[in-house]
């Protein structure tokens, strides 16, 4: 039998501590998951299709798994980031501004696609009388989601510069919920004109989805800022930065980076910054829609 001085005991059952704490801070490492999630502006499947490439090299990049959990709508997004229920998040700029003043200035933008700097929405229709916006009075017509940037708030306030309001000069508004539901309500007849993000329509035209002779462009908003990939402030600063070098890293010089830019429609991505989407804060509190 062996017997242990007491200072030998103590310095023994430390070790054993310090591995097992050693062993369980692994463990927890090695389960880490990126939780990542996507506003809702097209049909879950495809933004599953969209994001797989893109999550697989996330997942080579950060050396952690990735994991992309479709949410119901707009506000869940903002919602799950907010409640560390997601740790990344595709916002439009109307979202994340959303979320941002939700959270009392805690979320990040992180990186935006080239293409959003000067982002654009389209107004489109099969009706022949259509051909501004003014022509819009008196006529049927469809939103995107309530809170989405290019589907709404941001054709709403080129409405309103035109001196269209639309709940009180259409005779009927909805909202279709997501781009390409807007443009099967248009091309179905249900309403007699809508908008859209010029992404998504040129996507769409692109996969022979939409005839454009049929469903016509009449109107394309001036630019503004848009879409990003934001996280919140209280991310591990390596994953944070881990994550902002992957996305500029992208290339279409490899077929990795190639497919992962076309299916994002992107360029590249680059550095972005909460004042870019100063002028959608703007916006939506003089269009009401900021509480």
């Amino acid at each position: 039998m062996i017997r242990l001085s007491l200072p030998k005991c103590s310095a023994l059952i430390a070790a054993l501590l310090t591995t097992l704490t050693l062993g369980t801070t692994s463990l927890v490492h090695a389960q880490q998951v990126l939780r990542v999630s996507a506003i809702p502006d097209e049909a879950p499947t495809e933004l599953q299709r969209k994001f797989k490439p893109l999550g697989n090299y996330l997942e080579k990049k950060l050396g952690m798994k990735v994991e992309f959990t479709p949410v119901t709508d707009y506000a869940a997004s903002v919602e799950g980031l907010i409640n560390n229920k997601l740790d990344m998040v595709w916002f439009g700029g109307f979202t994340f501004v959303q979320a941002n003043v939700r959270s009392g200035g805690k979320i990040v933008p992180l990186v935006q696609r080239e293409e959003d700097e000067k982002f654009k929405s389209v107004f489109i229709t099969t009706n022949n009388s259509i051909h501004k916006l003014e022509d819009l009075k008196g006529k049927t017509f469809s939103f995107g989601s309530e809170s989405s940037t290019s589907g709404h708030l941001m054709p709403r306030s080129y409405l309103l510069a035109a001196k269209i309001n639309p709940d009180v000069d259409m005779k009927r508004v909805a909202f279709s919920g997501a781009h390409d539901a807007t443009v099967a309500a248009v091309a179905g007849g249900k309403v007699d004109a809508g908008t859209l993000n010029i992404s998504v329509w040129e996507k769409l035209v692109d996969s022979g989805k939409v005839d454009p002779k049929v469903v016509r462009v009449f109107y394309t908003t001036p630019g503004y800022y848009d879409y990003n990939w934001s996280v919140r402030s209280d991310m591990n600063p390596v994953v944070r930065k881990k994550l902002t070098d992957a996305f500029l890293e992208l290339n279409s010089n490899t077929p990795e980076g190639k497919e992962i830019l076309e299916l994002q429609r992107a360029t590249r991505f680059i550095p972005t910054k909460p004042e870019n989407y100063k002028a959608i804060e703007a916006a939506a509190r003089n269009a009401g829609l900021l509480k």
